[in-house]
């Protein structure tokens, strides 16, 4: 909705305000936040601070948009529905959390989209949407002090509202295993196992990074683009166990950095012909190894090469760069970015072990199947 015009943009002028200074816009909630993102001349600045102060204050919410709307979003929810791995990713995280909020997917539940009213939405809109709130940044070819005053008499006249409570709700402890099993018509098997991970600012999360990227290779810590691309694998353990044995044509990991603890997440497609019982067995063999075992101090070396390496291509452009610093001021607040590199070199192959050892217990473990059935004639 906050792309539909606002009272001094018309919805039909807002996506040329940015496109004829050349420029790309973009958005995107999460369980943590909700950005926006454009990218233009610096000569646009003005027009960029423009549309986001009248984003932040004067959207329309017009009762036959957000109806349309509603109709767009319950039908990608449905289409997310229709993608098995998709659905086997948001069932598993509503098993895993039986309290917390990050139980309930982004997108929301469709009997929720449903019943949701204009006023609804409307007054979500006016309680978050304020400016102590918010985190703008700003980055490219500018002088800060003139950036400063652009953005006083954009936003700056912007009152504050009441800033927004977080929910204080805690995780109780999990007390042993749970499993969920999808059955749906489909060519392709899915199976994901995920466990508790640590929020982004507990001492575990750089070590069990680096578990991740023994055991599946580097994403590194940017929302935006770092699932976009395959991360190194050749030497990664699941990958060698499972691919190069061709139980699976994939596997990945997703350790994503939040503010209070999410999940740990491992998603594996199993070869046609392969049954999820052995490919679970084989995988599960492999995390037992290494909570048995340990990682070498080799492992532990490439794995934290490997993050170097990804950190330095999450930097790749002013956009990368202003999504950076806008997501970890918002989620983990500020002073954590500029420490990345140095946190992850600080982490020894010991602190990974025992990591490995505590957090990828099996009563705190999650399983989901996706087993397809065949489809009638």
């Amino acid at each position: 909705m906050n792309f539909k015009g606002t009272a001094n943009i018309p919805r039909d002028e807002m996506k040329g305000l940015v496109e004829r200074f050349g420029g790309m816009w973009n958005g995107y909630t999460w369980i943590d936040q909700t950005t926006y993102l454009e990218t233009a001349g610096t000569d646009a600045l003005d027009q960029l601070l423009f549309i986001e102060a009248e984003r932040m204050a004067n959207g329309l919410y017009d009762p036959e948009d957000c109806e349309s709307e509603r109709t767009v979003i319950i039908s990608e929810l449905q289409g997310g529905e229709n993608d098995p791995d998709q659905l086997l990713d948001q069932e598993l995280t509503a098993t895993a959390f039986r309290a917390h909020p990050y139980r309930h997917p982004t997108i929301g539940w469709l009997p929720d989209l449903r019943s949701m009213t204009r006023e609804d939405l409307y007054g979500h809109y006016r309680r978050y949407y304020v400016p102590n709130n918010a985190t703008l940044v700003v980055a490219g070819d500018v002088d800060a002090d003139d950036v400063l005053g652009r953005i006083e008499r954009t936003l700056g006249k912007i009152p504050p509202g009441v800033t927004p409570a977080r929910p204080s709700i805690v995780e109780p402890p999990q007390l042993g295993e749970r499993r969920l099993v999808i059955e749906r018509p489909g060519t392709t098997a899915y199976l994901k196992m995920a466990w508790h991970a640590p929020a982004a600012t507990e001492p575990d999360f750089f070590p069990m990074l680096v578990l991740d990227a023994v055991l599946t290779g580097a994403k590194g810590l940017n929302l935006w683009t770092s699932f976009r691309g395959v991360p190194p694998q050749r030497k990664a353990r699941l990958y060698t166990a499972l691919v190069e044995r061709s139980l699976a044509s994939s596997v990945s990991g997703a350790l994503v950095p939040t503010t209070e603890p999410f999940l740990y997440t491992l998603s594996m497609t199993a070869m046609q012909g392969v049954n999820l019982a052995a490919l679970e067995a084989a995988a599960l063999e492999q995390i037992e190894r290494v909570r048995t075992e340990g990682v070498t101090a080799e492992e532990a070396a490439r794995a934290r090469r490997q993050l170097r390496a990804r950190f330095v291509f999450e930097n790749d452009s002013v956009t990368n760069i202003a999504h950076q610093l806008g997501y970890f001021e918002t989620v983990t607040g500020p002073g954590f970015l500029p420490d990345l590199q140095a946190k992850v070199d600080a982490v020894t192959a010991d602190q990974v072990s025992e990591t490995a050892r505590r957090r990828l217990a099996p009563v705190s473990r999650t399983v989901g199947w996706f087993r397809p059935l065949e489809r009638e004639s």
